[in-house]
């Protein structure tokens, strides 16, 4: 399956990279989106869980690195205020 990674900008200029393990994370995010950090989370946690469905209807297994990912997402999630803002500043695929 394509991988999509995504650059983010978080509200004190850090930077880090978003991972899917499928591009139904495109249905959720595009570069250039501005997000509260409480959207980011809830977009993020459900593309996420999307991308790890398809992993599985694909190969039998859901996508480990698609868990992985989520909580590194939380990590980053839990350092700010869920009004902040986060940019979305580029797709790496």
């Amino acid at each position: 399956m394509p991988e999509v990674r995504f650059q983010l900008e978080w509200p004190d200029g850090q930077s880090s990279t978003l991972y899917s393990p499928s591009t139904v994370i495109l249905d959720y995010f595009r570069p250039g989106d501005s997000l509260l950090v409480s959207e980011l989370e809830a977009r993020g946690v459900e593309a996420l869980r999307a991308a790890s469905e398809r992993v599985r209807a694909r190969f039998g297994f859901a996508c480990t690195r698609a868990d992985e990912e989520e909580s590194l997402l939380r990590q980053w999630v839990s350092r700010y205020s869920s009004n902040d803002t986060v940019h979305v500043t580029s797709q790496l695929s």
